[in-house]
């Protein structure tokens, strides 16, 4: 049996962005960005300038020593990267960089004209928010898009947001007034846990993905990792009893949202995926 294909929403070259900032609650959507750019093999093809977008006293320069002992300065940029993705529909561009302090719509001009250059027919957002979401259950994740089309191929439902936006928003709707196809996608962090890392959101946000795409995505030791992480956020719990008590009522409430709900659709999804991971190469 072949693996599935991606659905023709998302056939051709699709953009996948992440920002580090306000978007970016436990670093989990700028992670899975970093995590697609190491499992497709991703290489940078250009890079913004920073002087245009960034305030240096916010988002200041790093000094390190490079391979050759002299010092060097990495400067808080952003960057486009391109890998090819498994399924062979088209290549990937990966974007990743800090929110900007200024000029919003020039950046996403030109992070816009960039993809352009590039064949981008889709731009994919991700981003994360902190969230009353239970540590120890599945973490949340949203999908909307904007584009009728894409909607009723993927079943995704158009977003009801109103309020303050940040960098992925204002690419997303630059994107739709551009004609590209646009979804974007939003992991709940619990709020009590909001420090990076989050490897159990970014885990939560590339399986999203994967399953939109019809990739298959290499989560290396994510599982481990977000094992570890919810691991450890128990034991936090364990020593609070207000804390355990909190979470408790988290539980119940997400439970009692979720009881309802038929799990067809869940077991499908899981056995799509077992699929796709049991026709890899190599696997």
């Amino acid at each position: 049996m072949t693996a599935p294909q991606p659905p023709d929403a998302l056939r051709g070259p699709v953009m996948i962005a992440a920002f580090e900032g306000w978007n970016d609650a436990g670093s989990a959507a700028s992670q899975a960005v970093v995590h697609l750019h190491q499992a497709w093999h991703a290489e940078q093809v250009e890079e913004l300038d920073p002087e245009e977008y960034h305030d240096f006293q916010v988002n200041r320069p790093q000094v390190g020593l490079g391979a050759d002992g002299t010092r060097e300065i990495t400067w808080p940029t952003t960057t486009l990267s391109v890998a090819e993705r498994p399924s062979d529909a088209g290549p990937v561009v990966l974007v990743h960089g800090i929110e900007p302090s200024m000029r919003w719509r020039r950046f996403c001009d030109e992070l816009l004209d960039a993809a352009e250059r590039l064949g981008v027919t889709t731009v994919v957002t991700l981003g994360a928010l902190l969230a009353d979401v239970p540590h120890t259950r599945p973490i949340p994740v949203t999908a909307t898009s904007d584009d009728r089309g894409v909607r009723a191929e993927l079943d995704l439902e158009r977003s009801s947001y109103e309020g303050p936006t940040g960098i992925v928003g204002v690419l997303t709707h630059e994107a739709s007034r551009r004609g590209l196809r646009t979804v974007s996608m939003w992991a709940a962090v619990p709020h009590y846990v909001a420090h990076p890392p989050s490897p159990k959101a970014t885990l939560a946000l590339l399986t999203r993905t994967e399953e939109l795409l019809g990739e298959t995505i290499d989560m290396g030791e994510l599982h481990e990792d977000a094992e570890a992480w919810q691991n450890g956020v128990d034991e936090l719990a364990a020593e609070d009893s207000e804390i355990a008590e909190y979470v408790a009522q988290l539980e119940e409430a997400k439970d009692t949202v979720d009881l309802p709900e038929a799990s067809g659709e869940a077991i499908a999804r899981e056995f799509e995926r077992y699929l796709r991971r049991r026709d890899k190469p190599g696997s």
